[in-house]
């Protein structure tokens, strides 16, 4: 490992620029362990925590609280005790050297975003790192892929990493066709195909994790792995109120309080967070394809419509990762896979673990990797 770790400000989505610092968590002179909380970051899209990229020492702050600081900008320094003081000042300088001069660092490990045909439909995914192991993720119903903003960047320093739209999601196609878990299945196959990834690890959220389920059981030798983040399908527990609440609202007034229930901490739905899933909402077949894809999550008695658990490869490493104060898809539901994952229940965290405990989700997936 390097002597001098430099912590840069971290790119959370392919539109950020810049992050403001608004706390400082750990103090110069602490302590820390990798994946520590270092500090809170608020982005033009949701704010978020930054975690310590090693173990060491938090030997110089180079940007203060209340400040901004561009992508790949130095804002921090972690070393030994043993690096001598005039090496770890010469690093801080050049950084606030270039904090003063508000140029970007070089990002070469930001996401490429781009588009893959699979069926005739347009996938859209962004894609991150260059290891040998290969990790694709799938968001949720309602989600695209900056859902994974704050897990893709941390999984990249180790392997390659592609976030994707589901079709009716984010920048991809909104034709969903059926709306079947079977035809979401296929898609994903099929991005597989079109990316030429012989073999994948696979990280499924809610929807998406049914999603990621199906297509193990549909090509479990292209399946290295699967991380199943607050899973649909294998339990009889949903929030059918919500999904259909979440489906019709057109005003902010109306999707608001649905969208608290994604969180354990209700602080993290930012009125930029409302405004940016209304701009989604208000795309030309959306609302369409929200409709269609209901009957596969949402049975008519308002119970889960989906059963995957019976798809479930013996063979294929499974982590399970629930949020206790989940009101979507409640951790209750993890009970029908004792025995069949490594199963792992989060305090105080809601649906959208990704974005609430994103450490816990990265050393999840880590652990399916290591298998």
């Amino acid at each position: 490992m390097p002597s001098v770790e430099r912590v840069t400000m971290p790119k959370w989505g392919l539109s950020m620029k810049t992050g403001k610092i608004t706390a400082w968590i750990a103090e110069e002179g602490d302590e820390v362990a990798e994946g520590d909380d270092l500090a809170e970051i608020d982005t033009d899209k949701i704010a978020g925590t930054l975690e310590a990229p090693r173990a060491g020492v938090l030997r110089r702050i180079v940007a203060r609280a209340g400040g901004e600081a561009p992508v790949g900008c130095v804002i921090a320094v972690i070393a030994g005790p043993d690096v001598p003081e005039d090496e770890i000042e010469r690093v801080a300088a050049e950084a606030r050297e270039q904090l003063a001069r508000g140029v970007p660092a070089e990002d070469e490990g930001s996401p490429v975003s781009g588009i893959a045909e699979v069926g005739g439909k347009a996938l859209a995914y962004a894609t991150s790192g260059g290891g040998a192991q290969e990790i694709v993720l799938v968001h949720g119903y309602g989600g695209d892929k900056n859902s994974w903003l704050f897990v893709q960047e941390p999984l990249a320093v180790r392997h390659t990493v592609y976030a994707l739209d589901l079709p009716g999601h984010g920048e991809s196609g909104k034709d969903v066709g059926d709306g079947s878990l079977d035809s979401l299945a296929t898609v994903v196959t099929g991005f597989l195909d079109a990316l030429g990834i012989e073999r994948a690890h696979l990280v499924g959220h809610s929807l998406g994790g049914a999603v990621v389920t199906a297509v193990a059981a549909r090509v479990p030798d292209r399946v290295r792995s699967l991380t199943l983040v607050a899973p649909a399908g294998y339990g009889p527990d949903v929030d059918a109120t919500y999904l259909r609440g979440f489906a019709d609202a057109g005003t902010r007034r109306e999707l608001r309080p649905h969208l608290d229930r994604l969180f354990a901490d209700e602080g993290l739905v930012t009125r930029q967070l409302v405004e940016d899933l209304l701009k989604y909402k208000r795309l030309d077949g959306v609302g369409t394809a929200l409709r269609t894809l209901l009957p596969t999550l949402v049975a008519p008695d308002g119970g889960s419509a989906l059963d995957v658990l019976s798809l479930l490869p013996r063979d294929v490493r499974t982590v399970a990762v629930w949020g206790a104060a989940d009101q979507v898809i409640p951790a209750s539901n993890a009970a029908s896979l004792k025995g069949r994952a490594d199963v792992r229940v989060l305090d105080a965290v809601g649906h959208m673990a990704q974005l609430e405990a994103p450490g816990e989700i990265v050393s999840a997936v880590e652990a399916a990797v290591a298998g």
